[in-house]
């Protein structure tokens, strides 16, 4: 099994209401799942967000937290409802209502990687579901609660930045549409999870630090969104997608030679938006 559920970078003194979090960039496949799958190694890590976790290392530096997900997406998305069970893969799962990303085999155990390669022989045993879902959902989850309670109880206010990576071939459509690909995607199911003052700083942040920005499309924030994003009760959810293509080689998984000034460019970004949590400062919630 992974090492652990999650690593936590904190800031000597928490300064920001601000939490970063990573539920996509584990990287500890363990020998036990590596021999259970038919994929080799570096087909298994399609659907990871390598190295999202190095451009954002430096938050805590800007008084805010750093959650990262220890185990890898293939293993477990935590980007998922625990209930998001896939009846293909595991046994003794009844078939559930309508739920499109587990019919595609990207329920909490996912079935499949990137493109829809499978990642399993046969079925899991639902033990071993169980057993993932107890051992390293809930406890990233129940963390990343306590992070969030801990920015309402200092600050009266949390903003929660989830991020993410998408590969290039993602955003064909997309720039197909509008001429120019985004470099960045912003998620908060369409107002739902932000308010628009928080949502327009944050698109600020990455504007003025030169990236080409768009707004839910074509991903505007899975389950963490949901289920975090409150705008009522001063509690903001963004998802942010990070074309692969401007910092690493995707077909490689290797970091290219622009990762060191996007990577510089993202910790311009994280501090502005840290910023925005910080002291007095009141963001509206209605």
């Amino acid at each position: 099994m992974p090492r652990a559920a999650y690593y936590l970078s904190e800031p000597k003194k928490r300064t920001s209401c601000v939490v970063f979090a990573s539920p996509h960039s584990g990287n500890d496949y363990p020998d036990r799942f590596l021999k259970q799958t038919v994929l080799n190694q570096k087909t298994i890590r399609s659907s990871e967000d390598a190295f999202v976790d190095l451009l954002f290392q430096d938050v805590a530096d800007f008084g805010a937290p750093f959650l990262k997900a220890g185990a890898p997406r293939a293993f477990l998305d935590l980007n998922r409802s625990p209930d998001e069970l896939d009846p293909a893969l595991i046994e003794g799962v009844r078939k559930p209502g309508h739920n499109p990303r587990v019919a595609s085999g990207l329920g909490v155990i996912p079935r499949v990687v990137a493109n829809g390669r499978a990642i399993y022989r046969g079925k899991l045993p639902m033990s071993e579901a169980k057993r993932r879902i107890d051992g390293y959902w809930h406890p990233y989850h129940a963390r990343l609660q306590a992070l969030l309670s801990e920015s309402h109880e200092l600050f009266g206010q949390a903003i929660l930045v989830d991020c993410h990576s998408m590969p290039h071939e993602a955003l064909e459509s997309v720039c197909r549409k509008n001429g120019k690909c985004p470099e960045i995607v912003l998620g908060d199911r369409f107002g739902a999870a932000s308010s628009p003052d928080v949502m327009e700083a944050v698109e600020s942040a990455f504007v003025e630090a030169g990236f080409s920005v768009m707004r839910n499309t074509p991903f505007a924030g899975a389950y963490v969104t949901q289920a975090y994003g409150r705008p009522s009760r001063r509690q903001h959810a963004i998802q942010i997608e990070i074309d692969r293509s401007i910092y690493m080689d995707e077909r490689r998984i290797r970091p290219n030679a622009d990762f060191d000034r996007v990577r510089e460019l993202l910790a311009q970004v994280a501090s502005r938006i840290a910023v925005l949590g910080q002291g007095p400062v009141r963001l509206a919630a209605e």
